[in-house]
């Protein structure tokens, strides 16, 4: 994509940033945030932003649920991003639940108000969705054609938050849900598996066979931009590698790529503790997102790293060894 005008609606956090990367030096970017002072500087340990990357970015304040200033930038934008939630590494209490499906149910509708309003309005939305929004699978892989999904928090959340998206009365713009996998990148959720490397505890979580999704980062972004280069893609796309593996698989490959031999395991009542002191929920390592892309690969898009071993080995050429490795 070049010479186009995209917003980020949650562009500051980890995807926000590494999608600034990628869009940014050849596209007109606008980021859409409640918090104006954390824009500037990265809250990513591993990464920052620079000059460049900023050049052609402008942040502007919204508070994810009034219409304001920001409805004007929409006027005649070429594709609207929406990353905006809450966190969910949180405990699920019934205050953060709340949070969790307000904050996405409320900035997407803020969006579509915004967009019936314009004149010109964005050619393509794409909303974020999660993978979470899979039933607990061991069994078989899930993929957009399966219709067995579960009612627990997250498949509620996500279904409201895809409810809302498909509710929005856009006629002038095509709309694309993107069903996010666990995604890879040098921040975001590899720095605690990072911490637990260091320090001998990269083993196995649970069983082990509990499945992981994931995609790299780099792979969402392009597979933004096929979403919008191929116009006759619409509707639900999960965005993960076709290549999910165990959590057993997965620990023994970031031990391997970081030249950690050895890993101790961590037991499901250990995960449980744990969660509770540091005020999480056990389930975001415990639940098996079994995913597939599979209207991804039926549309024709290849994946850049389609096996984990490859990603983590790119991702490990950008991050200190300091921060993965004691010695």
């Amino acid at each position: 994509m070049k010479n186009k005008k995209i917003i980020i609606a949650g562009g500051t956090g980890f995807m926000g940033q590494e999608m600034i990367k990628y869009f940014g030096k050849e596209n007109e970017l606008v980021i859409l945030t409640r918090q104006l002072h954390h824009t500037k500087t990265n809250r990513n340990d591993y990464n920052s932003l620079s000059a460049e990357d900023l050049r052609q970015t402008r942040f502007v304040k919204w508070d994810g649920i009034n219409a304001g200033e920001w409805v004007k930038e929409l006027e005649g934008a070429d594709l609207l991003i929406n990353l905006v939630g809450r966190t969910v590494n949180c405990r699920y209490t019934p205050k953060n639940k709340k949070e969790i499906l307000d904050s996405r149910v409320n900035a997407t509708a803020a969006l579509g108000n915004a967009i019936s309003q314009c004149a010109h309005p964005p050619s393509l939305w794409i909303n974020a969705s999660s993978a979470t929004i899979y039933r607990n699978a061991e069994d078989k892989p899930q993929d957009e054609y399966s219709l067995d999904l579960l009612d627990d928090f997250s498949t509620q959340v996500c279904k409201q938050w895809e409810k809302t998206f498909t509710e929005q009365s856009t006629p002038g713009t095509r709309k694309v849900v993107l069903r996010m996998a666990i995604t890879l990148g040098h921040g975001g959720v590899l720095i605690p598996y990072f911490n637990l490397l260091k320090f001998g505890l990269g083993g196995k979580q649970g069983s082990g066979k509990q499945m992981y999704s994931w995609i790299h980062i780099e792979d969402t972004c392009r597979v933004i931009e096929w979403i919008w280069e191929h116009k006759e893609m619409s509707g639900v796309y999960n965005c993960s590698s076709p290549y999910p593996v165990p959590n057993k698989e997965f620990m023994k490959l970031l031990r391997e790529v970081t030249g950690n031999k050895f890993g101790l395991p961590a037991f499901e009542w250990m995960l449980k503790f744990g969660a509770f002191l540091i005020g999480t929920e056990v389930e975001l390592v415990l639940k098996s997102r079994w995913v597939l892309p599979t209207k991804l690969l039926e549309s024709g898009y290849q994946f850049t790293y389609p096996e984990l071993k490859n990603a983590f080995t790119a991702i490990l050429k950008q991050v200190p060894r300091k921060q993965y490795h004691l010695f």
